[in-house]
């Protein structure tokens, strides 16, 4: 995704017109026969919020909240059923997860486990690649992975300089191996930081909005253990054989065992001195909070075992604002009223992201309230015959270049309300377009505007913009293969569904249809 901020400015203000304009014509161009007013509004907004997201003409977390003003002008939705999305549930449990990844950074917790990870893998060349990379995506499954990016850049640099001092031997060899070197570490460390990122359902903004999606449409509640079938194995897969392409296929270099990197990553450990109170006491909440999550069913029929199961007490969010508020209990100079978490460390989370999710599930309840998926589905008709596995493998190629010039959590908002309208069309199960679009939309890997650790390693001066193409363009067509193939072959019988199963949605508790919805159809039972 782009770098949250300034875009160019001429395509700004291209998009800043554009959006009304383009919105504008399209109301008027759209048929009425099948079409309300409310959906003709509802098409019409949300290009002119898709053209604001993509071009940053405002901040994209600005855009998230102009369904706010516009919706009940417009006659999309009340602003009871506009606002109702800017509270779901998945939102609170992304949030708990920013305010425990804010803790490890105050604490310097992250830094010490990433230097363990460094410490454990070794002192050759290319594995000190791995290690990095290693410390970068455990990080990211916690922490966002531009905080990743930011605390492992300096440790990266530092092991370049002393790494690549050694490999030097004053001929072209040489030389080519101490910059390849470079290279390898700096693109390992941001790509790691975005592959890391999917195994968890708080690890990256599109996971939640895609599980938030999933439980406001078709009322089914993934959650922390369900996503993790689905992103850990991706995970694992994706970033040994980035590390490979890395050090293996694009940048190649002699690796004899360095004298002195372990010494170097001893002293930037000796330097954090023994764990402080404030480690410890995060490190506990963080364990216990991640342990609830994935054990989160049996421990909810142990403590509540005579309540009913589909209306759990005991949910991902409610645990993740149980260990926020922990934090913020936790004292470490009970005299000095020092604990884990203050609001001051709290208040510099990214809270804009938290509308960015309200803004899209927005957007997706009153594309479904006003019939306009009905309309957008049809449109689809065309390739109802076409194999499922090529339709998968076409979108995902489709999100995947998109995302290197657009916000990653605004490509996610823009496609799920188109997928969930083609797959019945289709003939697929809505998971089977969902869940590759949201994996897809991180997996930006060519230009140093796809992602914020993209940007932060191409500033290093190690790099060249070919130099992150080159093994981007790879990584991309990589990436896209193994999506389509895993989310083909294994998504369905880990998490349970058929390919052409059909999944009809259903009224969130949290977000109610606008009063313009057209009856909606009983709902088919649960994939098995």
């Amino acid at each position: 995704m782009r770098r949250e901020g300034e875009s160019p400015g001429i395509i700004r203000w291209i998009g800043l017109f554009a959006g009304p304009i383009v919105a504008g014509i399209l109301y008027l161009t759209l048929p009425s026969e099948g079409l309300s007013h409310a959906g003709r509004m509802t098409l019409a907004a949300g290009a002119w919020l898709a053209i604001w997201w993509l071009t940053e003409a405002l901040p994209i977390e600005a855009t998230a909240l102009a369904p706010l003003a516009l919706f009940p002008v417009l006659g999309v939705s009340t602003m009871k059923a506009t606002a109702a999305p800017y509270a779901e549930e998945v939102i609170f449990l992304f949030l708990g997860g920013l305010l425990l990844g804010a803790a490890m950074e105050r604490w310097g917790l992250h830094r010490r486990l990433a230097l363990w990870t460094m410490l454990a893998v070794g002192t050759r060349p290319r594995r000190l690649v791995a290690g990095a990379m290693l410390a970068a995506a455990l990080l990211s499954m916690w922490v966002s992975n531009t905080a990743t990016a930011v605390m492992m850049l300096p440790i990266g640099m530092s092991v370049t300089a002393l790494v690549a001092h050694r490999l030097r031997s004053g001929d072209d060899h040489g030389d080519r191996s101490a910059r390849n070197f470079g290279k390898c570490m700096m693109l390992g460390i941001a790509y790691a930081a975005t592959i890391g990122g999917i195994a968890t359902v708080i690890g990256t903004p599109p996971n939640t909005v895609a599980a938030s999606f999933i439980r406001q449409h078709y009322g089914l509640d993934l959650g922390f253990a369900g996503w993790l079938k689905i992103g850990l194995p991706l995970m694992l897969v994706f970033l040994p054989a980035t590390w490979f392409v890395l050090v293996g296929v694009v940048y190649r270099f002699r690796s004899p065992d360095i004298p002195g990197v372990r010494a170097l990553i001893r002293a930037e450990l000796d330097t954090l001195g023994p764990m402080s109170r404030g480690e410890i006491a995060t490190l506990a909440v963080f364990v216990c909070a991640a342990v609830a999550w994935v054990v989160r069913v049996p421990l909810s029929d142990a403590l509540f075992p005579r309540l009913d199961r589909n209306h759990p007490v005991l949910t991902d969010s409610g645990i993740a604002i149980f260990a926020s508020l922990a934090l913020f209990l936790i004292p470490v100079d009970r005299k000095r009223g020092v604990f884990v978490l203050d609001w001051a460390t709290a208040s510099r989370i990214p809270w804009g992201v938290l509308l960015l999710f309200g803004g899209g599930l927005t957007l997706a309840a009153a594309i479904s309230a006003n019939g306009v998926d009905t309309f957008i589905g049809a449109r689809f008709h065309g390739l109802a015959g076409v194999h499922p596995f090529l339709i998968v493998l076409i979108l995902t190629t489709i999100v995947v270049f998109t995302t290197e010039v657009g916000s990653n959590t605004a490509v996610v908002n823009i496609f799920l309300p188109i997928c969930a309208a083609a797959a019945p069309v289709l003939g697929v199960h809505p998971f089977l377009l969902i869940l590759p679009t949201a994996i897809s939309a991180s997996y930006a890997f060519m230009m140093p505007m796809g992602t914020p650790p993209n940007a932060l390693v191409f500033a290093s001066g190690h790099l060249r913009i070919i130099d992150m193409a080159k093994a981007g363009l790879i990584l991309n067509l990589l990436s896209i293969a193994l999506i389509s193939c895993f989310m083909y072959l294994a998504a369905p019988r880990l998490l349970g569904f058929e390919r052409d199963g059909r999944l009809e949605r259903v009224a969130p508790a949290s977000a109610p249809k606008a009063p313009s919805a057209p009856p909606a159809s009983p709902p088919a039972p649960p994939p098995r």
